[in-house]
């Protein structure tokens, strides 16, 4: 890699070095493999320091790069690639292998935007689920799992008052119903504090949230709402079964 003058680029010259540092880390760089200082990336560019430390948070962001205090900036690994649909439809903490661990449980009113999907009223309390989901023994996901009461009628005569053993039990009970089908939506946000908490992540990093409807009986019966790490999930829709292309 040469160097490389960015002082007639016309878009911002942070964002043109992102993308040259980008074909690098593809070409020259092997994953864990820790890059030049800054004062040595930014001779080689002709850039200022500022002005590199801007595409390095850039490419950290987008999961890139990892810096690690006393190691320096490393390449970081490819993404992993993390299954959100299959070709058939079931219940969370269904049969099958499932990934997702049950934290907690609480009675309580969801997001407006939430009793919108589930078409309850504003404040009308509903099950809440929390749980975690790890791939390769990393936090990958955190889900708020909400279910209207009377989805789980049964749930009374459960002796699981709180925590994870309520939670798998509101699970248990909304697999009683004969599940339609449902459908997904991904969007990207800003991590909350408890999700960034529990993703090991900054408040306001950038996630992946994916919002799943489930249909039972003509109407939703339960609203999934997950927050995935930007920057280490690649997420993938289908039968994960078959071979992805290449990019």
């Amino acid at each position: 890699m040469g160097t490389t003058q960015l002082d007639t680029v016309p878009e911002p010259k942070y964002w043109h070095l992102k993308t040259v540092l980008t074909d690098a880390l593809d070409s020259e760089f092997a994953v864990g493999e820790i890059l030049p200082n800054e004062r040595e990336l930014a001779a080689r560019f002709g850039v200022a320091r500022a002005t590199l430390r801007q595409a390095l948070e850039q490419l950290e962001l987008e999961g890139r790069l990892q810096r690690r205090r006393g190691v320096g900036t490393t390449v970081a690994p490819p993404r992993v690639g993390v299954a959100v649909g299959d070709t058939e439809h079931s219940w969370p903490g269904g049969s099958g292998p499932d990934s997702w661990l049950a934290v907690d449980c609480a009675t309580e009113a969801p997001p407006v935007a939430v009793a919108r999907l589930l078409d309850l009223g504003e404040g009308e309390p509903v099950h809440t689920v929390r749980r975690t989901r790890c791939t390769h023994s990393q936090p990958v996901a955190a889900e708020l799992l909400y279910v209207p009461q009377g989805n789980v009628p049964g749930l009374a005569a459960v002796d699981a008052p709180t925590g994870a053993a309520r939670a798998r039990a509101v699970l248990r009970e909304l697999q009683r119903l004969e599940l339609d089908g449902h459908d997904q939506a991904v969007e990207l946000g800003s991590a909350r504090a408890e999700d960034a908490k529990q993703l090991d992540r900054l408040p306001g990093s950038p996630v992946l949230v994916v919002t799943t409807r489930y249909f039972a009986e003509g109407r939703t019966a339960a609203v999934s709402v997950a927050t995935y790490r930007a920057d280490t999930c690649r997420l993938t829709f289908g039968d994960p079964s078959l071979p992805l292309l290449a990019s």
